[in-house]
């Protein structure tokens, strides 16, 4: 085994779009060895594929350029790799603008590997037997349909990018976690068989992914777990030894906290089983796992177990499935809820006496039943809002779901506050 004796690795980002700020506080106070930017998600890939399709040079993640011009300078500066899945569906072009950004902002055009292969578009075209997770129906029933069809790879080709010494490297989709156990392989190197620290790698990795949620977002529930300073928000980071031992921190004085309640809550966050959470890299089992405070905003996690990793790849499809049409309109005062009802009556019979048909129409009243459902017994809300969606094969029948919720500012009941209609001049 060759490598250093300890790394640190910073999470810059957790969504597509997430702060920027925390990314380049790691990046100038954190003491960083490799910054991840986790911006890809099943349906920004979706939306990445659409915007290839249309211009071929495009298809990453939009706020890739506004990422890289303001963290390049300090990175570069700094010997800090970047690693980072915004290439989505065009890692080659999201390379290219890479450059184009440092350029910009007069750097020398770094080194920037990426990692492609995860397009399996047309493997899946020529084996329509296989199965989808959701209904273990084949897929060929989407072919017709399909748009595109996304692997997610695993940390053994994104050790093989920062191996080609890429001050950058940018992916399509490759699984969360395995762009931090990718610099864990690269930075200590590991081997690719070791399952305790694959175990190890995976669950750092797992725990980073969503940035600030390890450090107090979505935790927050005031008063029973108050998070102080959550407008500036920072952003975690792991230290990860060679041995594997991995103990999370945030930058001193950002907004937050880190400790054991936080890490236990992302720990279990989209985790279909904690005894066999699978990965590209391996098989997680984090039932035995634990976590210690060592001091404000370090912890130290332990007990991830993992199996050898499976003989397939999870793979995400895309495919085209008609359109969507919405449309909203707030009420105010007594009766507000009764008002609302009575607009998606006049929104259902407008829509038929026109005759459109959806074979799905989602009908929220935000603020009494978007979240949890329509239930008797709540108490009466002084203000609602009616939001109707539906969804059909014809975009005709879909943008008149919106049209007919318009109406309503003047075709409905009283003091109608819907979205602004065009005058005619």
């Amino acid at each position: 085994m060759t490598g250093r004796p300890r790394i640190r690795i910073g999470a810059g980002s957790g969504f597509s779009d997430d702060r920027f700020e925390p990314a380049l506080e790691l990046a100038e106070k954190g003491d960083i060895d490799y910054l991840v930017f986790e911006c890809l998600a099943e349906r920004t890939i979706a939306r990445e594929t659409l915007a290839r399709l249309k211009n071929p040079a495009a298809g990453y993640t939009p706020f890739l350029r506004e990422r890289m011009r303001l963290v390049l300078p300090e990175c570069l500066r700094r010997g800090i790799r970047i690693v980072t899945n915004m290439g989505a569906a065009n890692p080659i072009a999201a390379a290219r603008a890479i450059r184009e950004e440092a350029q910009a902002v007069g750097l020398t055009p770094p080194r920037v590997a990426a990692v492609v292969g995860d397009d399996v578009t047309e493997i899946i075209r020529a084996n329509p037997q296989l199965p989808l997770l959701e209904s273990g129906e084949p897929v060929e029933s989407l072919l017709p349909r399909l748009a595109a069809a996304n692997a997610y790879l695993g940390a053994d080709i994104v050790r093989a990018a920062l191996d080609t010494d890429a001050h950058v490297v940018v992916t399509g989709r490759v699984a969360d976690p395995s762009l931090f156990l990718a610099c864990m392989l690269h930075g200590l190197g590991w081997s690719y068989d070791d399952l305790p620290n694959l175990a190890a790698g995976t669950f750092a990795g797992h725990l980073l992914e969503c940035a600030a949620q390890l450090t107090g977002g979505c935790f927050a529930d005031f008063p029973r777990k108050p998070v102080e300073g959550l407008a500036r928000l920072g952003f975690p980071y792991a230290d990860v030894t060679q041995d594997g031992q991995v103990i999370f921190g945030k930058v001193e004085g950002s907004g937050g906290r880190l400790d054991v309640a936080t890490c236990t809550e992302q720990a279990l966050y989209e985790l279909h089983d904690p005894a066999r959470y699978i990965t590209p890299d391996c098989v997680l089992d984090i039932t035995d796992a634990s976590f210690e405070q060592l001091g404000p905003d370090r912890v130290r996690m332990a007990g991830a177990r993992a199996r050898s990793r499976t003989g397939t790849y999870k793979v995400v499809v895309g495919y085209h499935d008609g359109w969507i049409g919405e449309g909203e309109v707030g009420y105010a005062g007594p009766y507000a809820l009764a008002r609302a009802r009575l607009s998606e009556q006049i929104v259902r019979e407008r829509l038929a006496l026109r005759g459109f048909s959806y074979p799905e129409i989602r009908v929220d009243y935000i603020g009494v039943s978007s979240l949890h459902g329509d239930a008797p017994g709540r108490p009466e809300p002084y203000e609602v809002r009616l939001r109707v969606a539906a969804r059909s094969p014809d975009r005709k029948a879909a943008e008149a779901v919106g049209f007919e919720v318009r109406t309503l500012n003047v075709n409905g009941p009283a003091g109608a506050a819907a979205a602004p209609m065009p005058c005619a001049r």
